[in-house]
């Protein structure tokens, strides 16, 4: 029986490609996202390799959450694998210039919205005593950057979350994860300035940044390892990386 797999921000970058490869690997896929246009696009490519739901929400959103996951098909209704994937920067402002709507939506979205999405899905799991949650995070949970403070605050409660949900989920035989990526060329960085095509452009100029498939490759490959062996926490960067403030570029 193929397993089932639940990506959230399945629309772009990471989710994307992790879709793509799953579908490919004959995974059921359970694709989430804001933009529906997206999602119709995406089942419509991905449709003739495996059997596609897609799901039209915001993680932000308790009550679409929790409706979501209570009304899935039966054919869809056992998740065996959810990667909380969706995720935002907005802003790389120094903490008193910082725009408060800015950190609640990231705190909205990264937090909160991995949150409900886990307290969603979780019970299923529990009940079988079986299941695998893959976080994505970031090197900007494991360190903090100049200008970064409520993203980097935002990856490190991802990072503690994931700690917490590995512990107290460890009873149920529930296996818990992060994979936490450094520069990946997507369009997180239009995103952080806002539209902001060229300041965008600069951030991955001079290096081979790191693609979202190398993610998706990673993240394949933790789910398919034998149940015994959880990958618990791992982190990834371009070579030119050496943290998120030392990128070697050839300009």
């Amino acid at each position: 029986m193929s397993k089932t797999a639940l990506i959230t921000g399945a629309t772009s970058g990471i989710g994307r490609a992790t879709a793509e490869l799953f579908a490919k690997e004959g995974f059921k896929l359970i694709l989430c996202g804001r933009r529906q246009e997206r999602l119709d696009e995406l089942k419509e490519a991905l449709g003739e390799e495996t059997e596609i739901l897609t799901l039209n929400f915001d993680v932000r959103d308790r009550e679409a959450v929790f409706s979501a996951i209570e009304k899935l098909p039966d054919e869809f209704s056992r998740i065996d694998i959810l990667i909380n994937n969706a995720g935002n920067a907005h802003g790389l402002d120094p903490i008193d210039k910082g725009n408060p709507d800015d950190w609640e939506a990231m705190l909205d979205i990264n937090v909160k919205g991995l949150l409900y999405m886990s307290k969603a899905v979780l019970p299923q799991m529990v009940e079988r005593k079986s299941g695998h949650i893959i976080n994505i995070g970031s090197t900007a949970g494991k360190e903090v950057y100049p200008n970064g403070n409520v993203y980097c605050a935002s990856k490190h409660a991802v990072d503690a979350i994931n700690q917490g949900m590995r512990i107290d989920l460890n009873a149920y035989g529930i296996r818990v994860g992060a994979v936490n990526p450094g520069l990946v060329e997507t369009e997180f960085s239009d995103v952080r300035f806002k539209g902001d095509k060229e300041r965008a452009s600069n951030v991955y100029k001079g290096f081979q940044p790191l693609k979202p498939q190398d993610i998706a490759d990673i993240i394949h490959f933790v789910v398919t390892r034998p149940y015994h062996v959880n990958i618990a926490d791992l982190v990834v960067m371009p070579t030119a990386q050496a943290s998120s403030t030392i990128v070697k570029k050839d300009l």
